[in-house]
């Protein structure tokens, strides 16, 4: 009996050497997602972009943006003269909290007087925006007291310094605000790159595609003829999910109806793609379906910003998450839905977008062809 295990042994240990692409991905997804898990999944969050409004230009004013830059959170993002600067600087993206400190704050705190300061935060992303804002009471906190005890004031009255929050886009800062864009992204491109790598493979599995390769169809409009039927059910997939989220979850819907049916159909089209590119190295549904999943899910999932924020993710996974779709595709559908802001605003997320989906059809045509040749 023994004996007959081992030769069975010996038999699927040949079997795995031979099968490359299945040795590859036992060993490598194992230290894939211990290296991904564990420094991406990171709940301190640091390096929050800041902007200061100062108008008060004192010794008090520069002692309240010290303390929040050396504080370890928060990074100086500028200064910001208007209101208006306010807005774009949070609606670009370019600063995630803005600390506006008003006239005569200096000479109000060295009198022992209250005084208060103003901190705007991005609520796009709920989980982030409640740190922040905790960070931000908690520094103010400590600056008054200190204030307090050098202008020997006892705090009957209440604290000497009061921070007012405003919370922009997402006032309760409720969750579903923020996870419903980053899901849409999630559910989006696990399904299109997974029918579409799955649909090719089945071909090779079924012999068909010695039929295609017979057949006058070009490489590019193989994978357009592929794709579109997938693109269809995607897209409507994609937008039926806004609809729920807006009836069930109070999603808001601030922007444009056309920009957001364009975003969506840049992502799809370079998801679809994708997973034609992924069916182009695969020969089984089996190793494509473990292809699709390793590329899509957690990239998307792990390293887009949906739900960890990539600022505070080491230097090594914010360069990878350029490459990764769906950090520009949540930015532009948050941008959309919540801020209501349109393509000058978006233009780097949409060329992004666009970029993503040119290589992706470019290089799933330049496998077909060569596989056909």
């Amino acid at each position: 009996m023994i004996s007959k295990a081992i030769a069975v042994a010996r038999k699927e240990v040949h079997q795995i050497s031979r099968d490359r692409r299945t040795l590859m991905i036992l060993l490598f997804v194992p230290a894939f997602f211990l290296l991904v898990y564990g420094y991406a999944l990171n709940f301190d969050i640091r390096h929050i972009a800041l902007a200061v409004q100062d108008n008060d230009r004192s010794s008090a004013s520069r002692e309240m943006v010290s303390a929040f830059v050396n504080s370890g959170y928060f990074d100086f993002a500028g200064d910001v003269p208007s209101d208006d600067d306010i807005t774009r600087v949070i609606n670009r993206g370019d600063a995630r909290a803005v600390l506006v400190i008003p006239a005569r704050f200096g000479a109000q705190a060295a009198r022992g007087r209250p005084a208060h300061v103003q901190v705007i935060i991005n609520g796009d992303n709920a989980n982030t925006a409640t740190t922040v804002l905790g960070y931000a009471l908690g520094i103010v906190s400590a600056i008054s007291t200190r204030y307090e005890a050098q202008a020997r004031v006892g705090s009957p009255l209440g604290p000497l310094l009061t921070m007012e929050p405003r919370v922009w886009y997402n006032p309760e800062l409720r969750s579903a605000l923020f996870l419903v864009p980053g899901l849409i992204a999630y559910i989006a491109m696990i399904t299109a790159v997974v029918s579409t790598a799955l649909s090719v493979v089945r071909e090779k599995e079924f012999g068909t595609m010695e039929q295609v390769r017979m057949s006058p169809i070009g490489p590019l409009a193989y994978v357009i003829g592929k794709t579109a039927p997938y693109f269809a059910i995607s897209l409507a997939a994609a937008m039926a999910i806004v609809f729920l989220s807006m009836a069930l979850f109070g999603l808001p819907m601030r922007g444009s109806w056309p920009l957001l049916l364009g975003a969506v159909s840049l992502f799809l089209i370079g998801a679809l793609a994708f997973g034609v590119l992924i069916s182009t190295m695969a020969e089984t549904q089996q190793v494509a379906f473990q292809m699709a999943l390793l590329t899509s899910y957690l990239p998307t999932f792990m390293l887009s910003g949906f739900i960890f924020p990539i600022a505070s993710m080491p230097a090594v996974l914010q360069a990878v998450t350029y490459i990764v779709p769906a950090r520009y595709f949540i930015v532009a559908l948050r941008g959309i839905l919540l801020k209501g802001v349109g393509t000058a605003v978006l233009w780097d997320e949409l060329l992004a977008m666009s970029i993503f989906a040119v290589v992706a059809l470019a290089l799933s045509s330049l496998r077909l062809r060569r596989q056909w040749a």
